[in-house]
């Protein structure tokens, strides 16, 4: 069986070369991909049929430069492909062709992406309604889940790191494309609120795993069915629109500073909390700093206001050594406003809790304090100002008040109360801004400008 797998991946190597950083999804561009390990091969659908369905974990070989501080890089990125196979290739799929096979076990076929098949597609779905293993792959869904049969999907094009199936209007599933071992919180915290009754997040109705043949109780999270809210607006669009049209905001903001505060109370309720001290505070603001030195040394223009935005990391610092900070809880992680739903009815959903992709798995499972997600938010309502001309700094100041004030009223934890804390995260926000957009968009550096100017010199 080894053998025959890696007779596979030899013969598919030479196509994925090609294809697999011209993926919007793959995180190593820039960096050559110099050979493919293989972690896992599943036949979905026998391969000797038309079409047959092949599931694959592979390591994506490149050559990697270790972080400063560690003694070795860390291991290959592991991307999950859903692999359709052909004689010949439809003309209706002809874009999703990965190419054509020349040797080996699959000599003479076509090979192409599946998530585009809506056969293979819809072959996903069906495993998802009866749990089971199949091969190296565990499909599991909720309790009491009723998935009907025979809905059409669609896929979606918005997303950048993953790829996403809607299934007639009213499920979409979620495939993680570069995964990791352990749990994904984008499944583990919507299993976790679940759980707490909480409507604030769409409960998951199935999900499916990958052995990890080096740790079996850590396997891959490889994807995640929820209901699809197909009458829901996301909060950045909705944000715009008042803007082009000079409506308020506020009665939104609010609501969704409370939305906000029962999602961190049933996280809290749910999940383990602890205490950060001294030895957090340190840890936490080395890292801020470093992140901040090494902004100024890429983006000069950062250089004058540089000891300013240093004093919200040396405040926290001196917190610390008075005593305990602050409580830490699981948190998103990466909130903003393109990661809320209103529904028709206007009420607030939290979707996406996968966290920064670039950043470890560990890391985005570490307990936080609930002001990074607040932080979020607020650096989200000044980008949906600056996005609208002429600039409306008083709708996002009105905004952030709101947003606050909300999360006040559901919680009884005012984060203005956590004024130093709030600040450093705001801070480590804008500066992660500054190098963003110096690299990607450089029209927009005065959005995260602004905000380092007021945070380097608050009143």
């Amino acid at each position: 069986m080894a053998h025959a797998s890696a007779a596979l991946l030899a013969s598919l190597s030479p196509l994925l070369h090609d294809w697999l950083p011209r993926q919007r999804w793959f995180a190593g561009k820039g960096r050559p991909v110099v050979g493919f390990t293989l972690v896992s091969a599943t036949e979905l659908l026998p391969l000797t049929g038309s079409p047959g369905l092949l599931h694959l974990l592979v390591r994506a070989q490149q050559p990697t430069v270790p972080a400063q501080g560690t003694v070795s890089p860390p291991p290959a990125d592991c991307y999950q492909l859903l692999l359709g196979v052909r004689r010949s290739l439809p003309p209706a799929l002809a874009s999703a062709l990965v190419g054509h096979v020349a040797e080996g076990p699959l000599a003479g076929h076509t090979v192409y992406e599946g998530l585009s098949d809506p056969k293979l597609a819809g072959l996903l779905l069906e495993r998802l309604r009866l749990p089971g293993t199949i091969g190296s792959l565990r499909f599991d869904k909720a309790p009491k889940a009723e998935l009907g049969a025979g809905l059409t999907p669609r896929a979606l094009g918005a997303e950048q790191s993953n790829s996403s199936l809607v299934y007639g209007d009213s499920l979409i599933l979620k495939v993680f494309r570069r995964v990791h071992a352990g749990a994904n919180p984008d499944l583990e915290l919507p299993l976790a609120l679940a759980g707490e009754g909480s409507a604030r997040v769409p409960a998951p109705v199935a999900w499916f795993e990958g052995a990890n043949p080096e740790d079996p109780f850590e396997p891959f999270t490889l994807g995640l069915l929820q209901p699809f809210l197909a009458d829901a607006e996301d909060g950045w669009q909705l944000a715009l629109k008042s803007l082009a049209v000079g409506r308020d905001f506020t009665g939104e903001a609010h609501a969704l500073g409370r939305a906000t505060a029962e999602v961190h109370l049933a996280l809290a309720a749910s999940l383990p909390t602890l205490t950060l001290g001294r030895p957090q505070a340190e840890l936490l603001t080395a890292q801020m700093a470093e992140r901040l030195e090494a902004t100024v040394q890429a983006v000069p223009a950062l250089l004058p206001y540089a000891a300013g935005l240093r004093e919200a990391f040396d405040a926290v610092r001196e917190l610390g050594a008075a005593g305990p900070v602050v409580t830490a809880q699981r948190v998103h992680g990466d909130l903003h406003l393109g990661q809320v739903l209103r529904s028709g009815d206007g009420a607030w959903t939290v979707i996406d809790f996968e966290g920064e992709p670039a950043k470890p798995l560990t890391e985005r499972r570490r307990p936080q304090p609930v002001v990074r997600d607040v932080a979020g938010m607020l650096r989200s309502f000044d980008y949906a100002a600056r996005s609208h001309q002429p600039w409306s700094p008083d709708w996002a100041a009105r905004c952030r008040t709101a947003y606050l004030d909300g999360y006040t009223a559901a919680s009884g934890i005012d984060p203005r109360d956590q004024a130093v804390l709030l600040r450093a995260y705001e801070t480590d926000k804008a500066v992660y801004e500054v190098l963003y957009e110096a690299r990607h968009r450089p029209d927009w550096l005065p959005v995260p400008m602004a905000a380092v100017r007021r945070l380097a010199h608050p009143s």
